[in-house]
């Protein structure tokens, strides 16, 4: 690194259609510079990414299906309540925090959902 030149302490990655599109690019590069990085949803840390904390996928998909069943059943559109989702998770990758040399606390790892 030259001098004067910052190191990046760490990347937030936040949720839309290019970091979805770009996800293996971007934890490709992000383990090529060794910057620990947390994503959105835990299939970026199945895929090799550090760590992610961000709504159930599958739980926010059920209660979609709750607004199909109602709307089918006659209910208006307009008329169903705004949701919001309920259930949030944290996932953790040991084997990319090791290769960061970074080590996650006992209490840290029993409280991450293990990754698939």
């Amino acid at each position: 690194m030259r001098p004067g030149a910052s190191r990046i302490a760490g990347l937030i990655v936040v949720p839309g259609a290019a970091t979805h599109t770009y996800r293996a690019r971007i934890i490709e590069r992000t383990a090529l510079r060794r910057i620990p990085a947390i994503y959105p949803y835990r299939y970026f840390v199945a895929e090799g990414g550090l760590v992610s904390y961000g709504i159930d996928l599958l739980d926010h998909y059920r209660q979609g299906a709750s607004y199909v069943d109602r709307i089918l059943r006659g209910a208006k559109p307009g008329d169903l309540p705004i949701q919001v989702p309920t259930r949030y998770e944290l996932a953790i990758n040991l084997k990319t925090a090791k290769a960061l040399g970074l080590d996650c606390a006992q209490q840290t790892r029993a409280r991450a959902a293990p990754t698939r």
